[in-house]
């Protein structure tokens, strides 16, 4: 695909070790691409950000509106993560700069990881393994239990919570889940009617919802109180969801028999960053430092896709999967002809941010019009105060069109695609 801009000076820089996958496909489509193990500090970033074209960062790294600023190459940022928090989404946006992530890529892993956290828990195991370490043989059954035949209440029953419920009642377990907006229930599963009940009647409660105001604290003392004495916790979801401190009490008391917690509200920077916790030490606790998702299987499934993405926008304009833009879709140039003296000429495309405000439309039309240029294709979205319009014109002075679109007042960024 040949572009405005040659791909080898499209830089593409991937922070936070990044699968190498995600570097090979960006490689492979022609860009320059410079990969980095770590998060970069807050003024490497800026250098970063003033000079790429694409950057790649996972959770650690922060982008926030102030960075944006001088920002004036980038065309894009990819989350090669389930999350966006990391990202001031709106700026972005504001900016004609889409970001993507891969929001279902791990699912599995962490399934994975919660169906073994169900088990470990009910048998107590790592206690087991502890006092083994410590030279200790402590061959008993005392609160060691089979899963086969407990309630598992999942609350959120999306994509990982109804993988999930597919794994624990295939191990024979009863599943009952809760969630805001109407599910289908998979295999025997049962919705529960509020929060409360689920938490009342399950043995093992397991939490796969995001992070909003509406689900920072969820879980504190009033509904640590509501659960089954004896049963376990699992938060492999995000970590404001729950009162850490209270339910270390909880835990002390004996009132919740035990809890794995992957997510917590304060995280470490880096591995050089000591972790403190308030459930560190407690019996039959499984702490684990947010690597839910952190299989090679997910890793690599998540750098193929957010690549993919970033390529897709850098090549054709595309945004599906884009979370605070309009998301538009169009055929790859190469499918589209015009009405050129060839007869099969490639068209320029034109790639065009603007604020969702009433005339914009109606002036870029009238800006081709002015110039005799014949459209082909068009498509426009528009999200809150965003819009995004794709066109695919007959070859044309691409310079002067640019800078006459650019001229139009709402304007956010042109793009035009050779």
């Amino acid at each position: 695909m040949k572009t405005s801009f040659p791909k080898g000076k499209i830089r593409v820089v991937l922070f936070e070790g990044v699968h190498e996958a995600g570097a090979e496909l960006l490689a492979t489509e022609g860009f320059d691409v410079v990969t980095e193990k770590g998060s970069p500090s807050e003024d490497a970033l800026r250098a970063h950000l003033g000079e790429a074209h694409l950057i790649g960062i996972r959770s650690k790294t922060q982008i926030r509106e102030s960075m944006l600023d001088g920002a004036n190459r980038l065309l894009s940022i990819g989350c090669f993560c389930i999350g966006t928090n990391q990202v001031d989404l709106g700026p972005a946006g504001d900016a004609g700069v889409p970001v993507f992530n891969a929001p279902y890529s791990n699912t599995r892993s962490v399934a994975e990881l919660t169906i073994a956290e169900i088990v470990m828990l009910s048998r107590r195991t790592f206690e087991r393994s502890y006092a083994m370490h410590q030279g200790q043989w402590v061959k008993s059954a005392s609160g060691s239990h089979e899963i086969r035949g407990k309630t598992l209440g999942i609350v959120g029953y999306g994509h990982i919570g109804s993988q999930i419920s597919v794994l624990a009642e295939a191990m024979g377990m009863r599943v009952m889940y809760y969630d805001v907006a109407p599910k289908l229930a998979l295999g025997n599963a049962m919705p529960s009617d509020s929060l409360g009940a689920l938490l009342r009647e399950a043995d093992i409660v397991t939490l796969h919802v995001p992070a909003t105001p509406q689900t920072a604290g969820m879980i504190g003392a009033t509904e640590l109180k509501l659960m089954k004495p004896g049963a376990h916790l699992i938060n492999n979801a995000r970590g404001s969801i729950v009162d850490i401190d209270a339910l270390a009490h909880a835990i002390k008391e004996g009132r919740v028999g035990g809890a794995a917690i992957d997510v917590f509200p304060d995280e470490p920077a880096s591995r050089e960053s000591a972790f403190k916790s308030e459930l560190s030490g407690l019996p039959n606790v499984i702490l684990t430092p947010h690597v839910g998702g952190s299989t090679q299987e997910a890793q690599k499934n998540i750098a193929i896709e957010v690549s993919t993405k970033l390529a897709a926008f850098v090549n054709t304009g595309a945004t599906t999967g884009a979370v605070n833009v309009p998301n538009v879709d169009l055929a790859d140039q190469s499918a589209v002809t015009t009405n050129a003296d060839d007869g099969a000429s490639r068209p320029h495309r034109i790639l065009h941010f603007h604020r969702n405000v009433p005339g914009v439309l109606s002036k870029l039309n009238n800006v081709i019009s002015e110039l005799g240029v014949n459209v082909a294709a068009q498509h426009l979205e528009t999200m809150g105060q965003l819009g995004y319009v794709v066109l695919d014109v007959d070859p044309s002075n691409g310079n002067e069109l640019k800078d006459r679109l650019n001229a139009i007042d709402g304007t956010i960024r042109t793009r035009i695609l050779w």
